[in-house]
C-alpha cells in the first residue's frame, strides 16, 4: 500500500508516547516536527529514535523546545502542518493533587493554545492524549465514550474540559478531533 507523505506535529515528542509517535511516523516516511519543553519527556528518548530510525529517517524531523503554554510557539509549531498529535500534558494523578494550578496551566490552557493554533493553521485532524479518568467514579462496565462520572483528581478535569473544548472546537469551527481515552499504557521509554 503507498501512503501519502504528510506533515505531523507531536507535541510531547520526547515523552512515553510522543516519541513512539515520532519513531512510528518517521519510519513510515512521514515528515515530522516534534515539540518538547522537556518538564516530563527526556532527550534520551529522541536519541534513542534517532538511533533506531538512522539518518535518513531523522532528516524528515524537527525539534522545537517549546511549552504549550506559549501560544506564539503553538502557531509556529502548527505552521504548515496536516495533523496534529497532541501529547503533551503535565500527567500523574498524586502532581495534579499537589499543584492543581501547574497541572491546570499545561493541561487546559496548553491544550486550548495548541487547538486555537491548529484551527488557524487549517489542520486537518486534531489527535489527543484524552485519559481514562475521565470516567471518573462511574461504576459502569463496558466504559462506553458517553459514559462519564464525577472527576476523583484535578488531572481528571482538565482531560475532560479537553474533550469538552475539541468537541467545541469541532462544531464551532470545523475542527475535526479525536480525543484517545488511554487506559495504564506501558513499555519502552516510559518513565519508571
Amino acid at each position: 500500500m503507498q501512503q501519502r507523505s504528510a506533515r505531523w506535529l507531536v507535541t510531547g515528542s520526547a515523552g512515553f508516547i510522543g516519541s513512539h509517535l515520532v519513531e512510528a511516523l518517521l519510519r513510515l516516511g512521514q515528515t515530522v516536527v516534534g515539540m518538547d519543553n522537556f518538564a516530563t519527556g527526556h532527550r534520551r528518548n529522541l536519541q534513542e529514535v534517532q538511533a533506531l530510525v538512522g539518518a535518513d529517517h531523522w532528516r524528515r524531523h524537527r525539534f522545537i523546545e517549546a511549552d504549550i503554554r506559549d501560544p506564539d510557539a503553538c502557531r509556529d509549531a502548527c505552521h504548515g502542518v496536516e495533523f496534529v498529535l497532541h501529547q503533551a500534558a503535565l500527567g500523574s494523578v498524586p502532581r495534579s493533587l499537589a499543584n492543581p494550578l501547574a497541572t491546570n496551566a499545561t493541561n487546559v490552557d496548553g491544550f486550548l493554545n495548541m487547538l486555537v493554533a491548529a484551527r488557524d493553521a487549517g489542520v486537518q485532524r486534531f489527535v489527543y492524549a484524552a485519559s481514562s479518568s475521565t470516567y471518573g467514579d462511574h461504576q459502569a462496565l463496558p466504559k462506553v465514550e458517553d459514559q462519564i462520572g464525577r472527576p476523583l483528581s484535578p488531572y481528571a478535569v482538565t482531560k475532560l474540559v479537553n474533550e469538552l473544548y475539541a468537541d467545541v472546537f469541532a462544531r464551532c469551527y470545523g475542527l475535526p478531533s479525536i480525543g484517545l481515552r488511554y487506559f495504564n499504557v506501558f513499555g519502552a521509554r516510559q518513565d519508571p
